[in-house]
């Protein structure tokens, strides 16, 4: 029998770098497991359980964290989640990022002197607790890497897409019972819109945009961006333009 699977975007209101933003974390689940997409900035857990359970998902469910790169607002919560629900967790990135997910290498972009130039913009209180993350960043163990083309066992199958550029380890992800695209950081959705990756937060502009590429064969009905949300407006026309 097919198992009953779901997709939520969890949104999470908050402020980074000064900035009000909305980004959106991604619960998946089946009829035994729970995957959560990234974990937001320090400090969501408690939304973002909040949220399971209006989905009725019971955090006791959550046997996986998937993370989609290194960057702050997407590791932010992780020590948090795996502090409380401890052995039941497993965390999962690609190995590029692995070392700095786990405290080994600092933050490739929110670290105190890339950083530099924003801090001294922030008004004091939050350029003290800039300076703090940024010095003292968020961190936990990854129990698994994954690699281009993977497929894991839950919801029906997620493979994954190493999409590099944004971070070296940046990977997107394919759920397959829903064909919905979860892009990370590799596309945006504003006003409407698919757009490609951000010139300002992308190591490697050439790279990320080059990745974009391999979600060419895809069958995709909707894509989930960290920033912006769900498209599912003319999905692979919008695509495609942005691959052309």
């Amino acid at each position: 029998m097919k198992a009953n699977t779901g997709v939520k975007m969890i949104p999470l209101q908050g402020e980074a770098f000064g900035k009000p933003m909305v980004i959106y974390p991604t619960l998946l689940w089946d009829d035994d497991r729970a995957v959560l997409v990234d974990t937001g900035m320090p400090g969501s857990w408690e939304t973002i359980r909040q949220e399971m359970l209006r989905a009725g998902i019971p955090p006791e469910r959550l046997q996986a964290i998937i993370l989609t790169h290194q960057d702050l607002d997407h590791i932010g919560s992780l020590p948090e989640i795996v502090r409380e629900l401890g052995g039941q967790v497993e965390v999962y990135a690609h190995e590029l990022d692995q070392p700095y997910i786990e405290g080994t290498r600092p933050l490739l972009k929110t670290n105190a002197q890339s950083m530099a130039p924003i801090l001294a913009m922030l008004p004091e209180k939050e350029r003290e607790h800039l300076q703090w993350l940024c010095e003292n960043p968020p961190k936990a163990m990854v129990h698994k890497t994954l690699a281009d083309t993977e497929i894991l066992p839950y919801c029906g199958g997620i493979r994954i897409i190493h999409t590099p550029g944004h971070t070296p380890g940046h990977i997107s992800l394919y759920v397959q019972d829903s064909k919905t695209l979860i892009a990370g950081d590799a596309m945006v959705y504003m006003n409407e819109a698919l757009r490609g990756p951000i010139p300002q937060t992308t190591l490697d502009m050439e790279m990320a945009v080059n990745s974009l590429k391999k979600f060419e064969n895809l069958e995709i009905t909707s894509i989930i961006c960290y920033h912006g949300g769900m498209c599912q407006n003319n999905v692979e026309e919008q695509l495609h333009a942005l691959i052309r």
